[in-house]
């Protein structure tokens, strides 16, 4: 062949290589639709946020590996919406989180993504999800568990999926009249014909690769849904979109930990510079927490404890908060030790299990709707959960010394005392609060509740361990045993309440899942308590 005649040749290959790169080139980003508010779940939030929280109760992440690479939240929902077509339905995108209803249902097991395909095809799941309709339909209070529990939420993540194929979830229209927003097949195609082509331009934009168009038309949506109106404050949809971009919590156990390592690198001689290096890294943390719980506060409209994953977060604030106070008091470099373990468990605890700790703004439910003792009741409980989570992590310090052959100085022993002094003083405070709450909203002041009764097991527990202490039952180490014993009720009435007995007029606190971390955590604390018993029995009569 002569060399003139190769060169259409070469052209056609290269040209044939060079598709794909300009493909990958011309990728639409969604970015420009960040800001677009959008109504889900009894809110208005932006775009952004209605992505990641979307495809996290689908599929439990934010981002996913698609046809080969890494996509976000907003790329994967916005296909759905710009191009609703059936190949979603061949896509590994619902989770099916429980190892044993995997099993049951004949699933990889090594999996947790699975197509909807796959699921709808799958005989034991349908059954399933008839049988726990059949319940709801019967006693729709009824309580779920074990594999009921699990093939319903899977069936709730198969809903959404289908409302999200639909495009029913893509409500960004704020009505002339009501409050259910509506999405562009709703709209009157008259009236709403500026908002209808925005859109239809966009998904063309998104269809044939062209960027400039997408941006073009989303920016032309944004226009024409401010026109509308009915949408929250241009600064809070900014700041909400701050908010989720920046992970403060995230930043915040970072820190935190680096200010641990600092401190147990200096440990032995506290040297000077290691504490403050220690102080300006816990601080800075502290600082950067605040920042994203008063983030929090001003999206919500209200004090940021009402679910479980707020309440994690609050606590472990708290417990930096005491042990931040008490430092600057004693100068000790103890309390920070102590809660540095706890602030990054819990977290990173937070930040790794969406699933179970829900991290969406949700509305508050009607008990709830009382600012005042919303912030004096349950702020007055998890801050004393905060102060008793605070104690644990010094009386670890002190059984941790012991277990290491060393013998704690009577002042780590007063200092623990001193932090269990706090948590029962606001324990007091909430649970005598939380009864005035409970009159004026339900009528009696005390009834026996679950989440009552486990109140105040924690406090009579906490009494009676300063009590055995003050009238001298037992020392500082009894007082170290107790205090990590003692937590165990707080898990409790915080914990097991809510997830593990679901009953009671807390309702609006109740979830489920992490049940075998929270065993463990419990077995791995009555372990350490017992090494460092026999160790103290060892110490003792040698």
């Amino acid at each position: 062949m002569k060399p003139s005649s190769q060169i259409p040749l070469l052209v056609a290959l290269l040209s044939l290589n060079l598709i794909p790169i300009a493909a990958a080139l011309a990728q639409v980003s969604p970015k420009s639709l960040e800001s677009l508010v959008i109504q889900e779940g009894g809110r208005k939030k932006p775009y952004l946020v209605f992505t990641e929280e979307t495809l996290r109760s689908l599929s439990g992440k934010t981002a996913l590996n698609m046809d080969g690479q890494k996509q976000d939240a907003m790329t994967v929902i916005t296909g759905f919406w710009m191009s609703p077509d059936d190949s979603w339905k061949a896509k590994q995108l619902i989770l099916v989180s429980n190892l044993p209803l995997r099993k049951h249902l004949s699933l990889e097991p090594a999996r947790k993504l699975y197509s909807w395909n796959e699921l709808t095809s799958n005989d034991a799941l349908s059954k399933e999800i008839t049988a726990t309709a059949e319940i709801r339909r019967r006693d729709p209070r009824a309580k779920l568990v074990g594999l009921q529990k699990e093939a319903s939420d899977v069936g709730m993540r198969m809903g959404l999926f289908e409302s999200l194929l639909k495009g029913d979830d893509f409500k960004i229209i704020a009505p002339l009249s009501g409050s259910d927003w509506l999405t562009t097949a709703q709209l009157d195609p008259t009236e709403g014909k500026d908002i209808i082509d925005s859109v239809h331009s966009m998904r063309s934009a998104w269809t044939h690769l062209d960027p400039s168009r997408f941006d073009e038309a989303a920016t032309s949506l944004l226009g024409l849904q401010k026109q509308v109106g009915g949408l929250p404050s241009d600064w809070k949809i900014s700041l909400e979109v701050v908010y989720q971009k920046a992970h403060p919590f995230r930043w915040a156990w970072i820190l935190y930990a680096a200010a641990g390592i600092v401190l147990l690198l200096s440990r032995n001689s506290w040297e000077r510079r290691g504490y403050q290096l220690a102080w300006v890294l816990a601080g800075s943390g502290f600082l950067i927490q605040a920042a994203g719980l008063l983030s929090r506060v001003l999206i919500a409209g209200r004090p940021p404890v009402t679910n479980m994953y707020e309440s994690v977060i609050w606590v472990a604030f708290g417990t930096i908060l005491f042990a931040l106070i008490f430092e600057t008091i004693y100068r000790a470099g103890s309390f920070l030790l102590g809660a540095v373990p706890v602030a990054v468990a819990s977290l990173i605890l937070a930040d790794s299990q969406p699933v179970i700790l829900d991290h969406s703004i949700h509305p508050l439910t009607p008990v709830l709707r009382d600012n005042f003792w919303l912030s004096t009741h349950v702020l007055s409980i998890t801050l004393s959960y905060a102060a008793f989570a605070l104690s644990l992590g010094v009386a670890h310090v002190a059984l941790a010394q012991i277990i290491a052959g060393r013998k704690p100085t009577a002042i780590l022993y007063t200092y623990l005392y001193k932090t269990l002094q706090v948590g029962v003083l606001l324990l007091t405070t909430g649970t005598i609060l939380g009864g005035v709450w409970a009159n004026y909203s339900w009528g009696r002041f005390w009834d026996w509740d679950p989440k009552e009764t486990w109140a105040l097991t924690a406090l009579l527990g906490y009494l009676f361990l300063l009590h055995g202490r003050i009238s001298g039952l037992w020392g500082g180490f009894g007082l170290a045993v107790g205090s990590v014993i003692a937590f165990m009720s707080v898990l409790m009435a915080w914990y097991g309440v809510n997830f593990v007995l679901g009953a009671g007029l807390h309702s609006y606190g109740f979830g489920t899942g992490g049940f075998p971390l929270v065993a463990t955590f419990v077995g791995c604390e009555l372990l350490f308590v017992a090494i460092a018993f026999l160790k103290k029995q060892r110490l003792g009569s040698a």
